[in-house]
């Protein structure tokens, strides 16, 4: 490989991080600094791309990869959402069709009401009972009437609820349309920035050849190899308990019935999965339903010491809780890593472990 090779190496990681700054205004990465080579000749050609630039690709690839995955808990959350708000738009829709039933009978009932006191003329009870040629009837029938008063007085009330139900509805579901409209755009925002981050992760691994990608790959594993290492070192698994809970099997099931299945961004199975898809069906599949997002699952879930943790527990993973894992036993994880990739087991200290969360405490 010569050193016009490694000179493309070094120009498609700083176009990528090009693309990465204009896909995240008021985010850069530095790029590595590009190593010193001089125009292409063929007596170059023997310069091999070294594990420095190697390495560089590596950690430009980790950038871009939680980039997305950043993006990709960004969407989810949208979705999510817009979920909720449009199946609470329906119920609001539904009690806008029963309160404009109800206002309908009710002023067919005032309507009545109405016409009755129209009959009678309007007379006061007083004047009535001196116009009338049964004294004794009306008198026996003012009870009725004041009942009658009363009624009318209570539909006029409820009337006027009704009236008053059916104004916040409407301005609910309107709200409700404005939020979902405003969630529809920041998935529309997320799709764009994931779409371009795994765009240029795939361009930039495209310019190595093959023997160059299995060399990353070999980096890739000995980094991960050596983060689980010294955290294995630190003894952390010394009190770890071993047994998971009834609802902690069947969410492990569920995850290592998954081994193998393709990462895709935002999806929640059967045939493939993003991180936190996986391990918010594992859970819902275990008859304890959590948040979708990495980042929610972080925020709502009961947070546990690492020496506490027991199979079945999230691990949850860098500082911005951009990816989830399942802890199977073991200092081991089952977890979908990005893009490319499959769900797989892992070392459970191969990342930078943010905390650790447990679904059913």
């Amino acid at each position: 490989m010569g050193a016009g090779r490694r000179a493309l190496i070094t120009t498609a990681i700083t176009v990528v991080c090009a693309v990465t700054v204009l896909a995240a205004p008021g985010t850069a990465f530095a790029s590595p600094t590009p190593t010193p080579s001089s125009t292409p000749s063929a007596s170059a050609s023997s310069t091999p791309v070294t594990n420095k630039d190697l390495e560089a690709v590596r950690e430009k690839l980790d950038a871009l990869y939680h980039d997305a995955a950043v993006a990709t808990d960004a969407y989810n959350a949208a979705e999510e959402q817009a979920q909720k708000q449009s199946a609470e738009i329906v119920e609001l829709a539904k009690k806008i069709v029963k309160g404009q039933e109800k206002l309908d009978e009710l002023k067919d009932r005032a309507g009545a009401a109405a016409r009755s006191q129209y009959r009678t003329n309007g007379l006061p009870d007083e004047a009535q009972l001196l116009l009338s040629d049964n004294p004794q009837a009306f008198l026996d029938g003012t009870g009725r009437v004041l009942q009658g008063q009363r009624a009318t007085k209570g539909l006029i009330s409820e009337l006027t609820r009704t009236q008053q139900d059916l104004k916040q509805y409407t301005a609910d579901a309107s709200a409700q349309w404005a939020q979902l409209e405003k969630n529809r755009q920041a998935k529309a925002a997320a799709k764009k920035k994931v779409t371009t981050q795994i765009a240029a992760a795939e361009k930039l691994e495209s310019q190595l050849e093959k023997q160059e990608k299995e060399r990353l790959a070999e980096l890739e594993r000995q980094a991960a190899l050596k983060a689980q290492t010294t955290w294995l070192d630190s003894g952390v698994l010394k009190d770890v308990d071993t047994k998971a809970s009834a609802a902690g099997k069947a969410a492990v099931a569920y995850a290592t019935a998954a081994l193998g299945k393709p990462y895709v961004w935002g999806a929640e199975g059967p045939s493939s999965y993003d991180c936190s898809g996986l391990t918010s069906q594992a859970w819902a599949s275990a008859g304890d339903p959590i948040p979708r997002t990495s980042q929610e699952q972080w925020k709502q879930l009961k947070h546990i010491a690492v020496q506490d943790m027991r199979p079945g527990d999230l691990i949850i993973y860098f500082d911005d809780a951009s990816h989830v894992a399942m802890y199977i036993g073991d200092g081991a994880i089952i977890h979908a890593p990005r893009p490319g990739r499959t769900v797989t087991v892992a070392g459970a200290g191969s990342m930078k472990i943010l905390g650790v969360v447990r679904p059913d405490a």
